[in-house]
């Protein structure tokens, strides 16, 4: 029988290799949707879709997009019309680009189907749609900004954090150095800090760290006394 820790991926190498399982139909649901989203832009933008279909990234953006103003609009009047109230989850399924969409959705397969196996499809959907939330939530209370925030990567992001926690558990079930765990998203946090100080850029990594630390959150939430525990380490620290 093997001691690997269940909370030790078989792609870690503290863990044991183990057969390829198949992807939680949830994250396929997801990713495909993600897709045809951009498919659908990239045939606006080659006019495949008539004059209209043109502009249809835009559009999304325009529809569908998350906006600081219209946030701070909404919290002074006191009103919350769906169709605004939307906009703290369907910014995830608007690309700005190709590129980030493809990014998207090769981490979302990634880690959820890593989160997926070990916590359950249901897990998958709560921790992706929380730790979107969380990003708005964060982008638009910390964030004074007239770009919008569109693009999946907080989602995916909560996906870390839930990944982030499997490992730290796993890792101490072996007794071994849990801070190992938090790399993952050291090494990308530091990675869009240097892009946005040599390019420049938006203040996105504020929804992005906020969607991780709501993904690591949820996750231990699922635990059954796992949050208890680790309160209690942290005291005797």
């Amino acid at each position: 029988m093997s001691n690997r820790s269940p909370f030790i991926p078989p792609s870690d190498p503290s863990g044991h290799g183990g057969p390829v399982n198949p992807l939680p139909p949830v994250v396929v649901a997801l990713a495909l949707l993600l897709a045809g989203i951009e498919l659908y832009f990239q045939a606006g933008s080659y006019g495949l879709l008539g004059q209209n279909g043109i502009g249809a990234r835009v559009n999304a953006i325009q529809d569908f997009g998350f906006f600081d103003t219209v946030f701070e609009a909404m919290r002074l009047q006191g009103q919350w019309p769906l169709s605004h109230v939307m906009r703290f989850f369907t910014y995830a399924f608007v690309g700005g680009a190709m590129t980030q969409t493809v990014f998207v959705i090769v981490f979302l397969l990634a880690l959820g189907n890593m989160v997926g196996r070990h916590f359950g499809q249901i897990a998958v959907v709560a921790i992706f749609a929380i730790s979107t939330v969380a990003g708005s939530l964060a982008y638009g209370f910390l964030v004074n900004s007239e770009y919008p925030l569109i693009g999946g990567y907080p989602g995916v992001y909560g996906l870390i954090g839930g990944y982030t926690f499997m490992l730290y558990v796993g890792l101490g079930q072996l007794h071994q150095n849990q801070m190992r765990a938090f790399s993952l998203i050291g090494m990308l946090m530091g990675i869009q800090l240097l892009f946005g100080v040599i390019f420049g850029g938006t203040a996105d990594w504020v929804a992005d760290l906020a969607g991780f630390t709501a993904g690591l959150i949820t996750a231990t939430l699922m635990v059954p006394g796992a949050f208890r525990r680790i309160l209690e380490r942290i005291r005797k620290r």
